[in-house]
C-alpha cells in the first residue's frame, strides 16, 4: 500500500476530528469523499484498503472507466461531483451511487428516465452556486424551491441534500468564504419543509482540501478532498 496515501487519509481524518471538536460536533457525522480525478486506479485501491469507501470523480468518462476497472470493489460508493452534462448521464446510472452536481430539473428528469429502465435509485444533491461565480455550475438560490418541489414525486431519484463550491481563496483568507458555506446551511434550513416524498435534505456537501475546517464549522456533512489525500495532480 502506498504510504503517502495512507498518511494523507489519516491526516485528513485528523483534520476532520479536530474541526469537529472545535465545532462541538461528532466526527461520525462527516462523510469523507476522496476525489480521485486524474489519479490511477491503483491509488483508489490503496485508499480502499485503508478503509476509504466514498470516491468522487469530476468527469463522466473517467468515472465510467474507473467504475468498470474497479467493479470488484462492490463496497465503493461512487460520486459524480463535476459539472453534469445531461447527455452523459446514461453512461453512469448503472453504477454511480451519488450525483452531487444537479443544477436543474432537466438533469433530474434524465436520471429518472434512465434509472427507471434498470430499476435503480440514485442519490443526488442539488448544487447551488453559492459563490455566484459565472464559471461555476449550480442553480441560483432563488431557483432551489422549484427543483425541490419537482423532485418530490420522482421514483428513482432521491434528493439527499445540497452541494456547494466556495470561491477559491488563500489559506489565510478562509473566513472570507464562511458566508458562502453559511448560505448553503441556511438554504437547507429555509427549505426544510420540502423534505417529503423523494426529498430529504439531510446532507450539506461543502469544503475541500483548503477549507474543510470552515465548512465543518458551518455544518458540512460531506467534505470532498483530493489533493490532501492523493497529492498534487500533474495537470487539470
Amino acid at each position: 500500500m502506498s504510504k503517502t496515501i495512507s498518511e494523507g487519509l489519516e491526516q485528513v481524518q485528523e483534520r476532520i476530528r479536530k474541526a469537529c471538536r472545535s465545532a462541538g460536533r461528532d466526527p461520525d457525522e462527516i462523510t469523507l469523499v476522496a476525489i480521485s480525478k486524474m489519479k490511477p486506479v491503483e491509488d483508489i485501491r490503496d485508499a480502499f484498503e485503508y478503509g476509504q469507501i466514498h470516491f468522487g470523480e469530476n468527469r463522466a468518462k473517467e468515472l465510467q472507466d474507473k467504475m468498470d476497472q474497479l467493479s470488484d470493489l462492490d463496497q465503493v460508493q461512487w460520486h459524480m461531483v463535476g459539472t453534469l452534462q445531461t447527455n452523459k448521464i446514461k453512461y453512469m446510472v448503472d453504477r454511480v451511487n451519488w450525483i452531487q452536481s444537479i443544477p436543474k430539473k432537466k438533469s433530474l428528469r434524465e436520471i429518472e428516465k434512465r434509472a427507471s429502465r434498470i430499476d435503480r435509485v440514485i442519490n443526488t444533491l442539488i448544487q447551488v452556486n453559492i459563490s455566484q461565480e459565472s464559471q461555476k455550475s449550480g442553480c441560483d438560490p432563488e431557483g432551489l424551491p422549484s427543483i425541490l418541489e419537482y423532485a418530490q414525486d420522482l421514483d428513482h431519484v432521491r434528493i439527499r441534500g445540497l452541494m456547494g463550491m466556495a470561491e477559491f481563496v488563500k489559506p489565510e483568507e478562509q473566513d472570507k468564504i464562511r458566508p458562502e458555506f453559511r448560505l448553503l446551511r441556511e438554504l437547507r434550513e429555509k427549505y426544510a419543509n420540502y423534505s417529503k416524498g423523494s426529498v430529504e435534505l439531510e446532507h450539506l456537501s461543502m469544503g475541500m482540501t483548503n477549507d474543510l475546517e470552515v465548512a465543518i464549522d458551518e455544518g458540512a456533512t460531506m467534505v470532498r478532498v483530493g489533493r490532501a489525500i492523493f497529492g498534487e495532480r500533474d495537470y487539470d
